[in-house]
């Protein structure tokens, strides 16, 4: 199709863009209802193929910027919306080069003419924390959508892609981006009182309907360059209550990582001399950068909470302090995060083979029931959710905090919420597989039918704030 053809068409349309969009209200209030609930708001936000500006001007962006290859759109987005900035560029020609925390293209994909020209010129806009939000129509939508233009429901449309999730997340691959999310959305487009509530918030969510939905929804980030770089510090997090037998041996154990290695206790009131044990090895290994503090709160997730907001280092690592998952691997998960292939690292110890008696029956049951509950709330495969040993950038820390006063902060443990965060932010998630092993001091401290209940509870809460939402 001649590109000229192409722009002429869509400045006749221009002129009703903005009365369909009204009689469309409901479908283009879940895009962005979906787009607020990601994006951060006073984020960098380039959205290509803005038409006149509406979305943009939703997601109250820091520095918004949208451009469109249709003048018309672009005069009309200048006028309704003076505080953003409206280009009219290619995006098969980009000429753009300023970096975006996230770049968006809703309902475009379809009108290119190289799709892979498009994704090969969106690096031009990305720095390697960037993330691209893809939204196109599912292909089983074709008839519908058809119907919706002859009766004047929708702007008439020439010849498109229709292309599917895999078709994108290929050509995504061969521009060197990879996939953090995917999925589908909107399974009723028009308002319907309660009918359509029931649809999208909960039918929609089903594992298999959601694949009907109309519009598919793919995440995406640069592909990073696999070198591991050894100018990060380190924070390693280690909550510890009657730990006393295990506090030497995991200072002797922990590697060095990066530039420095900084080790901190968070002490939570034990009986059996554990807080004067590590005040001793401090002074038994000077050389090493270790710290002790005391919990005020109870459970672990306080614990570990305390030690990130005294921490120091560019990575922040957590490790349990009962040695069942050796402090030698923490060296993968830095060379995980300093090579750039994750933005989150998590241990899976469901891998390996367990060694006998380090994890019990009902536990390894309750593990792999919550993997899969877990990876249909936040749409990512984790298989293995319990395990302690995690590590991520400072810098993401505070945005994975902001997730707490959305679940609420009643995790025992200081994992859930953590994922939670690091899904919902998009951040790329890598399971490290790691070796359990069997207690050799101390008793484990989980109680597998109370803290079950919890985890439930959580699950039950996430399913609300993250998946309805």
């Amino acid at each position: 199709m001649d590109k000229k053809l192409l722009i002429d068409y869509f400045n006749r349309c221009a002129k009703d863009r903005r009365k369909r969009r009204r009689r469309n209200h409901y479908y283009y209030e879940q895009l962005e209802s979906y787009f607020e609930f990601i994006i951060p708001q006073g984020s960098s936000v380039l959205e290509i193929g803005c038409g006149t500006g509406e979305t943009l001007n939703a997601l109250k962006p820091a520095r918004g910027l949208g451009i469109d290859f249709c003048p018309e759109m672009v005069r009309l987005a200048r006028n309704e919306f003076p505080h953003l900035e409206f280009r009219v560029e290619d995006i098969e020609e980009l000429k753009t080069t300023e970096k975006f925390d996230y770049v968006i293209l809703s309902d475009l994909v379809g009108l290119l003419l190289d799709v892979q020209t498009a994704f090969n010129q969106l690096k031009k806009v990305c720095s390697a924390r960037t993330r691209v939000i893809i939204v196109n129509y599912n292909y089983l939508w074709e008839p519908v959508l058809k119907l919706a233009e002859k009766i004047g429901l929708r702007t008439p449309q020439l010849l498109q892609n229709w292309l599917s999730l895999p078709d994108i997340e290929n050509l995504l691959y061969l521009s060197n981006f990879e996939v953090i999310k995917k999925g589908c959305r909107v399974l009723l487009p028009i308002y319907i009182p309660i009918v359509s509530t029931l649809f999208n918030k909960f039918i929609s969510k089903l594992p298999l309907l959601s694949r009907l939905s109309l519009v598919q929804i793919i995440i995406a980030r640069p592909k990073p360059f696999s070198v591991v770089e050894d100018n990060y510090s380190c924070s390693v997090v280690i909550a510890c209550r009657n730990e006393l037998g295990n506090i030497r041996p995991t200072i002797e154990r922990i590697p060095k990582m990066g530039s420095h290695t900084e080790i901190i206790f968070v002490e939570g009131h034990s009986k059996d001399g554990t807080l004067l044990e590590i005040n001793g090895q401090i002074k038994n290994f000077p050389e090493k950068d270790i710290k002790v503090l005391i919990q005020d709160g109870i459970g672990k997730g306080d614990a570990v909470h305390k030690g990130f907001s005294h921490a120091k280092g560019d990575i922040l690592m957590v490790l349990d302090a009962d040695l069942t998952v050796y402090p030698e691997e923490l060296q993968k998960f830095y060379d995980t995060l300093a090579s750039g292939k994750a933005e989150f690292a998590m241990g899976s110890r469901l891998v390996y083979p367990i060694e006998e008696g380090a994890m019990r029956f009902l536990n390894l049951v309750g593990n792999k029931f919550f993997s899969i509950v877990f990876s249909y709330l936040l749409e990512q495969r984790i298989k293995d959710t319990l395990c302690a040993n995690k590590a991520f950038f400072r810098r993401d820390y505070k945005k994975i905090e902001m997730v707490r006063d959305l679940l609420g902060n009643f995790d025992p443990f200081g994992d859930f919420d953590l994922i939670f965060g690091a899904a919902k932010y998009n951040l790329k998630i890598l399971e490290i597989p790691v070796r359990y092993n069997p207690r050799i001091y101390g008793t484990t401290q989980i109680s597998r039918f109370s803290h079950g209940w919890l985890l439930l509870k959580m699950c039950w809460i996430a399913f609300w704030r993250l998946k309805i939402k």
